[in-house]
């Protein structure tokens, strides 16, 4: 319900990998910045678009420009018994570049005022992950 919600919090909080499960990002920025109230912050901080370019073995997969839908399994679903994942209906995903992510938040109205890139889990010299702190 947008128009209950519209105005209504001084904080969004987006983490973990999200964005792929959205086919729609500007629209998704969008809906955020309406129920954003003038003056709050949103921190989104999710998985670097190049994570998915670079397997476990570090080799290049040349996929980055990829702007299909595709399946994929819920998220955690390898940590419930075999029995029960069976039942774990498949998810579309749709996977975008750094500019697209970007350029949505700039484009719904947000005011960036930070972006930054963290390395791996385990350290790797790649961008694993990153940081959007921007303002309504």
């Amino acid at each position: 319900d947008l128009e209950k919600y519209k105005d209504s919090f001084d904080i969004l909080y987006l983490e973990g990998g999200i964005l792929h499960y959205f086919n729609d990002i500007d629209k998704f920025m969008a809906i955020l910045f309406l129920i954003l109230k003038s003056g709050g912050k949103m921190i989104l901080s999710d998985y670097h678009p190049i994570k998915r370019c670079i397997g476990s073995d570090l080799k290049y997969t040349p996929n980055y420009f990829d702007s299909e839908f595709h399946n994929g399994e819920l998220a955690y679903k390898q940590y419930f018994e075999k029995s029960e994942q069976q039942k774990f209906p498949d998810v579309c995903i749709r996977h975008y570049t750094l500019s697209e992510i970007i350029n949505s938040v700039l484009n719904a109205g947000f005011t960036l005022n930070s972006f930054d890139e963290h390395r791996g889990w385990n350290n790797e010299n790649i961008p694993w992950e990153f940081t959007i702190l921007a303002m309504k």
